[in-house]
């Protein structure tokens, strides 16, 4: 037996939405035992060899509670300071200084003043999940209300221009295991979605694909500079979701970089992937 794993999800969600039910087989075939529970349960994290973050994705209205719990994890994948730095999106301000192609992103904290841009645009909170809290707005719309609504909660605001491509082509997202390129799949326009019942989640429409060499190249110098500002090799994560969309001149663009708790496609890809999984969690120990 390698040792004990617990696959996290929340209390509306403690087996996830369905995407990595095949990881139990998985990982039990490498010789681990499986469990799921709910991240603010009692379930024995101190004790487990691996604590692997799945469908948590309550912690944006109780992040301080949320980070508070991942850094009491000592087996926590990621570990504890990358999800306390990708939780909250103004790591794209980050990777915009490091000279990453990131759509461009305002970032906007409570008692600051925004700005709108003279095109469509997109407004959404710095930690958010599952396009909670997001609004997009027509070229030349006041959207100071909205903001205001964000910084009454408490969340600083991001503002990105729409890429219009979203509506034709989708994101595409690009995910690693264990810092290595394993599939790729895209996801089509959430914002005005109606949520899943659990109220966490807005239901994707996701297809495979294969990416384009453009785009596979983005995505590796946006965990090389990811890394880079989180102080670790690329291997030290067991898993990463590059979200990419073509910019008004065709180029790819970063849109997201989910190191936390993302979906990552296991049911739009081959059945080898979730052994990949495996097979990266089992080197995260070694």
């Amino acid at each position: 037996m390698t040792g004990s794993a617990i696959l996290v999800g929340c209390a509306e969600l403690p087996t996830g939405d369905g995407d990595d039910d095949a990881l139990v087989p998985a990982l039990s075939a490498l010789g681990f035992s499986v469990e799921w529970a709910a991240w603010d349960s009692q379930a024995s994290f101190e004790s487990a060899d691996a604590v692997i973050l799945r469908a948590t994705w309550d912690y944006a209205s109780r992040r301080p509670e949320f980070l508070s719990w991942c850094e009491s994890v000592p087996a926590l994948l990621n570990p504890a300071a990358v999800v306390r730095w990708n939780t909250d999106k103004s790591y794209l301000t980050e990777l915009l200084g490091a000279g990453l192609a990131v759509v461009p992103t305002t970032s906007v904290e409570p008692g600051e003043v925004a700005r709108f841009p003279s095109s469509e645009f997109v407004v959404k909170p710095s930690v958010g999940a599952g396009s909670r809290g997001a609004a997009r707005f027509p070229a030349g719309a006041d959207a100071g209300a909205h903001v205001a609504a964000l910084h009454a909660e408490g969340h600083t605001a991001l503002i990105q221009p729409y890429q219009s491509s979203v509506d034709t082509a989708g994101e595409l997202a690009l995910v690693y295991l264990g810092g290595i390129y394993s599939h790729a799949f895209t996801k089509h326009a959430m914002l005005g979605s109606t949520m899943d019942d659990s109220g966490l989640y807005v239901p994707e429409k996701l297809a495979p694909a294969s990416p384009p060499a453009d785009a596979v190249a983005l995505a590796e110098d946006v965990l090389d500079a990811a890394s880079a500002l989180l102080g670790i090799l690329r291997a030290e994560l067991l898993y990463a979701r590059v979200d990419v969309v073509r910019g008004a001149d065709g180029k790819p663009l970063l849109l997201e970089l989910e190191l936390a708790e993302p979906s990552l496609g296991f049911r739009q890809t081959d059945e080898a992937a979730t052994m990949r999984f495996a097979s990266a969690v089992r080197q995260q120990l070694a």
